[in-house]
């Protein structure tokens, strides 16, 4: 008996988990990449996002200094968004559906690569090639606010903006790596995602 009501159980959820909206595409921006998107309910959604930015500003303040990098990092980020918030809907009556969303989450990458950094701090600003590879990664905290534009049919438009807090560690010259605050303001990006 036991064993049949935990196969009934796992089949209903297995049910419940293919019923969720889902939706899987792109995005391009600030960072460019695959996204994954499950919905839960009509008011909650997990998306997982993996891909390349390609440095529209990554910047860490070590030392008094902030660096400001511009080459390129992998990166993998997840954010829980909350669809239409506060009850607030687009008022639209014509085919297809308008959303807006809010959402909290993490995100992590490595840097690497020969490019470009802005340096200013500790009386000196300097704009330029930097002088050797950089390595670095960081953990973030990362926020989440868009617009949506759903279709009647399986394609979904979007507008994204994803800023991140965190830690970064930078390779040092030594080969160590120091510890610095790690910000990113400029994540804009527009999203293409097939509904399924």
């Amino acid at each position: 008996m036991k064993k049949c009501l935990f196969i009934a159980v796992l089949a209903v959820a297995s049910l419940a988990a293919y019923a969720q909206p889902r939706a899987i595409g792109g995005r391009v921006g600030a960072f460019d990449g695959f996204s994954y998107q499950h919905g839960f309910g009509e008011e909650n959604m997990l998306e997982l996002e993996l891909g390349i930015d390609y440095g529209a500003g990554n910047s860490i303040f070590k030392s008094g200094v902030t660096t400001t990098y511009y080459a390129p990092s992998l990166q993998l980020a997840a954010t829980y968004d909350w669809i239409d918030p506060f009850g607030a809907k687009f008022p639209w009556d014509k085919k297809g559906e308008w959303h807006w969303y809010l959402g909290v989450g993490a995100t992590g990458g490595y840097g690497w690569g020969y490019g470009t950094a802005s340096v200013h701090g500790d009386g000196m600003s300097v704009h330029g090639a930097v002088d050797r590879t950089y390595n670095w990664g960081y953990v973030a905290a990362t926020g989440r606010g868009g617009v949506e534009y759903s279709f009647w049919f399986p394609l979904q438009l979007s507008i994204v903006w994803r800023p991140a807090l965190g830690v970064g560690l930078v390779e040092g010259a030594n080969k160590g790596a120091d510890a610095g605050l790690y910000w990113q303001m400029y994540d804009f990006a527009i999203g293409v995602h097939y509904k399924f």
